[in-house]
């Protein structure tokens, strides 16, 4: 935590210089918990990440193998996993996922545990490794890689004995975290058919394998450990989205949790965000007749979910050729382009800060401007629940008497410094004192889009509840050109026009 080193850098350099200690040597508030990781915050600020389904299914037009398929069928005549990551550049994500193994069972690497892999395949010449190719264009892309196993294996005869089949999985989990360089997170999805054989996973066995393979490897699942499944494949997430559940809640794979998956639980004992898993085509897998989503509604996407404290796992199918479509390549593109022309001007800039209380030291308000995950605004110790803080910003155009222009705006980015706790649990947003918008909680990043671009003097934030004083990191003020437009852009009163 940054801020707890510029703290202490702050008063060891009053004391060598044989000052006086002040007030400024003020120590951080302590956390509310339970906190992130390194591991989670790193995973967190990621905000999109991308994920490529591809196998059997991508050579059979099917979203769900049999495991009965015949391994010649996997022959991608062009594979290039270097212009898999062309894909990833263009949405602007460091990390991508591969599904090393779906349901079906065909292993995209040749596993020494079973001959339904490429090893069975023409591609290559049955000397190819997809997992290979991927991680190695990854990392020479400067982009991190991770990986999906399913568990659910429709192909393996030892799926349904207990023990015969945890070994095996075990066994093909060593072969992938040892055998591949570096990952950053690998998926456990519980999701298997109602009529399918029964089979009782050994989850702590695997979690605690991957941690000492890879130690600071996020895993995802139902319950995470690190990171949960959102409870839809939609791309969004609750307007009530907490970064905290109780893991002892929930069995992987149970069915009739997603409202609680997807809503988080402010008494969660346990750090366990959610990732927001959907695909820019309406399949999973490559099919001929598909197309990506349209710009406006992946931007919808974003906002549901990056902008309300979940991350966005994208998923983009390479076709059978082993390419990811130029089409989607420029979709990407053009979204990235969308999210940088939006988020890159900050029209908060060049604002003075003001709040209602101040803890002191190194936790002015006008550490929400500075544009650092580190620093924050912290009040003073909190004195009960019913107490309101607030903070606000004071525009460039209300601090200047040179015509300094005014520009609208018709987004509000709010972030908390999570790395001491989620906390906020009701806010109001106000221009000028007129509500513009409200919600429940912030979280790492919580975007208001507003029913028109707006202009004023003032935005106001109150934090009507929350769990302690609350930790803002940064306030943003955007202009999304691609909102639709509800009314023309007025001073104050957002009066329709």
């Amino acid at each position: 935590m940054g801020v707890v080193l510029a703290s202490l850098q702050l008063c060891l350099a009053v004391v060598t210089a044989g000052l006086p200690v002040t007030a400024n040597c003020v120590p951080p508030p302590p956390p509310v918990l339970p906190i992130p990781s390194a591991a989670q915050l790193a995973w967190q600020r990621r905000e999109v990440i991308i994920f490529f389904h591809f196998g059997m299914n991508t050579f059979t037009d099917s979203e769900l193998g049999t495991g009965g398929e015949d391994p010649s069928l996997f022959a991608p005549a062009a594979l290039n996993a270097s212009q898999w990551m062309d894909a990833a550049a263009a949405a602007g994500a460091s990390l991508a996922i591969l599904v090393a193994k779906h349901h079906d069972g065909f292993c995209l690497w040749p596993s020494a545990y079973t001959a339904h892999s490429v090893r069975a395949s023409p591609w290559r010449d049955g000397a190819g490794d997809v997992v290979r190719e991927f991680t190695v264009a990854a990392h020479a892309r400067g982009v991190d890689a991770g990986l999906y196993l399913s568990p659910w294996d429709r192909h393996e005869k030892r799926y349904g004995r207990e023990v015969a089949y945890n070994e095996y999985y075990l066994a093909q989990l060593h072969e992938l975290l040892a055998g591949y360089g570096s990952m950053s997170e690998i998926w456990f999805d519980g999701h298997k058919e109602e009529n399918a054989t029964n089979m009782t996973y050994h989850f702590d066995e695997w979690f605690q394998t991957v941690r000492q393979l890879q130690s600071s490897i996020v895993m995802f699942s139902d319950a995470g450990p690190d990171v949960r499944w959102v409870g839809n494949e939609d791309g969004f997430v609750g307007t009530t989205c907490w970064s905290t559940i109780n893991r002892s809640m929930i069995t992987i794979g149970q069915t009739g949790l997603e409202g609680y998956l997807n809503k988080g639980d402010p008494r969660g004992t346990d750090w366990v965000p959610p990732e927001c898993d959907v695909t820019i085509r309406p399949g999973w897998f490559w099919h001929r007749n598909e197309t990506a989503k349209p710009l406006r509604q992946l931007l919808e996407i974003y906002y549901t979910s990056v902008g309300r404290n979940c991350v966005l796992l994208l998923n983009v199918p390479p076709n059978a050729t082993g390419l990811v479509e130029d089409a989607d390549i420029a979709r990407l593109r053009e979204f990235r382009t969308a999210i940088t022309g939006i988020f890159g001007t900050d029209l908060a800039e060049g604002s003075t800060a003001t709040a209602n209380s101040k803890r002191g030291g190194g936790f002015a308000a006008g550490n929400v401007l500075d544009g650092s995950h580190e620093t924050y605004w912290a009040p003073t110790a909190d004195v009960g629940r019913r107490n309101r803080y607030w903070i606000e910003l004071r525009l460039p155009s209300a601090n200047s008497t040179a015509g300094v222009p005014v520009r609208p705006f018709n987004v509000v980015r709010i972030q908390e410094h999570v790395a001491l706790g989620q906390r906020v649990e009701r806010h109001e947003v106000y221009v000028d004192g007129v509500a513009v918008a409200s919600g429940m909680t912030v979280g790492y990043k919580r975007l208001h889009r507003l029913a028109a671009p707006v202009t004023g003097r003032t935005v106001k934030i109150w934090f009507t509840a929350r769990r302690g004083p609350p930790l803002v990191s940064a306030v943003g003020l955007h202009l999304d050109p691609y909102a639709t437009k509800r009314a023309s852009i007025c001073t104050l009163c957002r009066t329709e026009v």
